[in-house]
């Protein structure tokens, strides 16, 4: 079977669940099942769930798992959405990395490459909003606004006025044509590609990939406090800023015992509200060996959350 993508921080993922005795193993964003393959081979007790909204994905996984498929079973969904509705208990770890895979940035057809002949972006094929949407149809002032907040692009109004322009002549139709439009309005500087952060935003807005994370630590938080995640890890990898802060911060709060205002003169609440603990305090990132065989990994964060058991 050819494995079209290489998983990051696969030992520092296996490493931080190996307290798991027993249990479900969620994997939020399952892809092409690397992360998953090696906790079922790696922890025989633990069972599987596998959550993603690519059926190309899904597709390929079911088969890549099918010697574990007493241990596995797949769902199609949006993490936030589906995880909800899971009944299978006790969930005692759960995993998520919020990178797009190497096949849906490498394949052609799904729209997400500089060089790609169509303009898609959906990780779901089925979802109604496209890239193609988003750059013909939205007005500047929210074209600046994924630009500025979801790209984090310093020169957000200048790109967005290009897009407009270019787009009152003819729609734009491939990633190629959008990527030649900024590329004139952004010159080449170091290794990065001068659209990258243009396509990272957009993409981020039609997969709602911010509120995504936002709901899945949303529905975490409400699961433990429901007392169904008692003593259960936590991990999660991200790979730009607004992804880390999102998850940095909700580590936070959770880990916070005392919850009174700073100014206080003394503590009213009880200091009994921290969750658990983080791991470590500083994100793991990819050693020297891993970013020399995989280039990807070279933004990954992974932090990891223990509940309170």
């Amino acid at each position: 079977m050819n494995i079209p993508h290489i998983p990051v921080l696969l030992n520092e993922v296996l490493d931080g669940f190996s307290n798991i005795k027993e249990g479900y193993f969620v994997d939020c964003t399952l892809g092409y099942a690397g992360h998953s393959e090696a906790m079922l081979k790696t922890y025989e007790q633990i069972k599987h769930i596998g959550i993603d909204r690519d059926d190309e994905a899904l597709a390929f996984s079911k088969e890549r798992l099918r010697p574990y498929s007493s241990r596995s079973r797949l769902y199609k969904g949006t993490f936030a959405n589906t995880l909800p509705i899971i009944k299978e208990q006790p969930i005692t770890g759960l995993l998520a990395d919020f990178g797009v895979s190497s096949l849906q940035l490498d394949k052609m057809d799904r729209g997400f490459s500089f060089s790609s002949e169509t303009l898609d972006m959906r990780m779901d094929s089925k979802a109604s909003l496209s890239a193609f949407e988003v750059v013909n149809y939205y007005d500047q002032d929210k074209l600046e606004y994924i630009l500025n907040h979801y790209g984090e692009v310093r020169s957000y109004k200048r790109v967005a006025a290009a897009i407009v322009e270019a787009r009152s002549k003819k729609n734009i139709e491939s990633g190629k044509e959008l990527s030649d439009i900024i590329c004139k309005v952004l010159p080449k500087s170091g290794k990065i590609h001068p659209a990258t952060l243009s396509f990272q935003g957009i993409r981020i807005e039609v997969n709602n990939e911010l509120g995504e994370i936002e709901g899945l630590l949303d529905v975490l938080e409400e699961k433990f406090t429901a007392g169904e995640l008692n003593g259960a890890i936590i991990s999660l990898i991200t790979f730009h800023s607004l992804e880390d802060r999102l998850v940095k911060n909700r580590y936070k709060k959770w880990s916070t015992a005392c919850i009174c205002d700073p100014q206080a003169m003394r503590c009213t609440c009880g200091k009994n509200h921290q969750l658990g603990k983080m791991l470590v305090r500083k994100p793991i990132t990819a050693r020297k060996e891993e970013l020399k065989i995989n280039a990807r990994s070279r933004s990954a964060k992974l932090r990891t959350f223990v509940f309170k058991g």
